[in-house]
């Protein structure tokens, strides 16, 4: 299994280094069954995340048609609402602005290249779409998603719905080729449910003892009768 792990502008850095981490010792535990990468829209570049200008480097374009997962990072900066920032004050490219907002360095995303490749990923039946956090609302903002179960950080559950997705309050939600993380460490319990199910419950279960992390919650899928109201 080959995961791409994209960055955009804004990035939050857990988003990332959470599920990479977990993929690249999985494949260590694997004998080389799994690797990863860090990509972006745009190919190799340095990529400025949204937590204090930390930095990490894409070094290939995103590749819509190479098998494996793709994963969407959500963004870190400032609780706000959409619009509330002028333009005049956003960062520029590749530049990192204090003030900036989660909404708008997410809703920014949508300005690049990302939304086609994401759609050409999701209409590959050999790919795996992945999302942590506000990752998935990048995936519903850019219209990739509607009607299907989904979760993201509380916080964005309600724009989540909004959006047309079946927001579910779950830690991982899993819809077949598409898998979705809620907040920010979820990405810990995203990857290893990744591995677990692409490569075996023995290896994630290696993996989980070496992160000496034990999972949460259940993993939603949509099996099984409809609960009835309690």
């Amino acid at each position: 299994m080959h995961a791409q792990i994209v960055l955009f502008d804004g990035f939050d850095p857990l988003d990332v280094i959470a599920p990479y981490e977990v993929l690249y010792a999985g494949g260590t535990a694997s004998d080389g069954a799994v690797s990863v990468e860090l990509v972006s829209a745009e190919g190799p570049r340095e990529v400025v995340s949204g937590t204090g200008g930390l930095t990490l480097r894409a070094t290939a374009a995103l590749d819509p048609a190479r098998p494996g997962v793709v994963l969407v990072p959500g963004a870190s900066g400032r609780i706000g609402e959409p619009g509330e920032m002028p333009d005049q004050d956003a960062g520029a490219a590749g530049e990192w602005c204090r003030d900036e907002s989660i909404p708008v360095l997410l809703g920014r995303t949508l300005t690049t290249g990302l939304p086609e490749l994401l759609r050409a990923a999701m209409a590959n039946p050999r790919i795996t779409v992945a999302a942590v956090c506000g990752g998935s609302l990048i995936l519903a903002m850019a219209g990739l998603v509607e009607g299907r179960p989904a979760t993201t950080h509380h916080l964005g559950l309600d724009l989540l719905e909004a959006t047309g997705v079946q927001a579910v309050d779950a830690r991982v939600v899993d819809d077949g080729d598409l898998v979705t993380g809620a907040g920010v460490t979820s990405g810990l319990d995203l990857g290893l449910h990744l591995l677990e199910r692409e490569v075996g419950p023995r290896i994630a279960h290696a993996v989980e003892r070496l992160f000496a992390h034990e999972r949460r919650g259940i993993v939603w899928r949509r099996r099984g009768p409809v609960p009835v109201t309690v």
